[in-house]
């Protein structure tokens, strides 16, 4: 059993804690919005502050939306690199650029702690089960130290390189996803204007070649895949707003390494098409409503 302060309560955040207060794992947690920290504590967890989240705790985990929410908590002011013991070890969960976690594990070694970056994947209903998958960036100790603590959260823990490759792993996975996923949005819109039923390309795809995770287990079209959120209005385990920051994170790498990503790029401008539209809270998978409502028909 571990101390561990958790910052960054929201949708992923929340269930990442229950599932390490299930574990027995003593858990702090902080976030900005007190009605979050309420609900952690009726489950057991310990309500801490800005100033005492990382105090006399092994780990502090954030869960954040942005790169600039990581470096504020933990480096401004009386940042949590200032306040935690000297080896401290810090897992950031949240999905930023590779450049700042870099920078981050940097700061963190000056700082006399240890830092990886760790982001997950697999949306909220993964996260309520316990079996996200994480993908680490860190040194070989660092990895050892922080995989008892993610075990308790997922259930696989891969440790993708040093400082920076869990991130950059995180976004190059999204980016596949982001495409999948508006590929098969194209498809079964033109599928239904030529007049073929949707369940029977369905059950003709998942046998062929272009079978994929997203098409069996996350489908955009209501009714064919149960555990898909189109059954449930597109209520979000994976919102498009998240969706189109990832798909960002990547094409920024791109532009800075001069890799050519013509796909990703095109689906970032899609869904910041979607997203500027007002959808920005819907399933990533809700793309489907702007594709399948523009029309590239003869005359029009």
């Amino acid at each position: 059993m571990s101390k561990v302060g958790f910052v960054g309560l929201g949708h992923m955040g929340a269930p990442m804690v229950r599932r390490l207060l299930k574990a027995r794992h003593k858990v702090t947690v902080y976030d900005v919005v007190a009605e979050a920290m309420n609900a952690l504590a009726a489950d057991g967890a310990e309500m801490g502050t800005r100033h005492s989240v990382a105090a006399d705790v092994d780990a502090v985990i954030t869960m954040l939306p942005a790169g600039e929410d990581v470096s504020d908590i933990l480096l401004s002011g009386s940042g949590l690199f200032f306040q935690a013991q000297k080896g401290t070890l810090f897992i950031d969960s949240s999905s930023i650029d590779a450049q700042t976690a870099l920078e981050l594990a940097a700061e963190a070694h000056r700082a006399g702690m240890e830092l990886v970056d760790a982001p997950v994947s697999g949306g909220v209903l993964k996260a309520a089960a316990g079996t996200l998958t994480f993908m680490v960036g860190g040194t070989d100790s660092q990895f050892a130290r922080a995989k008892p603590i993610l075990q308790a959260m997922g259930e696989s823990i891969i440790h993708a390189g040093s400082s920076g490759a869990g991130q950059a792993a995180k976004f190059c996975n999204n980016m596949m996803l982001g495409i999948s996923m508006i590929a098969i949005c194209e498809a079964f819109t033109l599928a239904r204007e030529v007049g073929l039923d949707a369940k029977k390309l369905f059950e003709i795809c998942a046998l062929s070649s272009s079978q994929s995770w997203v098409l069996t287990n996350y489908h955009p079209v209501p009714g064919l895949v149960p555990t898909s959120p189109a059954n449930n209005n597109y209520q979000p385990g994976f919102t498009s707003r998240m969706m189109f920051k990832d798909l960002g994170l990547s094409q920024s790498a791109a532009r800075r390494v001069g890799a050519y990503t013509p796909l990703g790029a095109l689906a970032t401008q899609l869904y910041e098409q979607f997203v500027h539209s007002g959808h920005s809270d819907l399933d990533f998978s809700a793309i489907i409503k702007m594709i399948g409502a523009g029309k590239n028909k003869p005359g029009e």
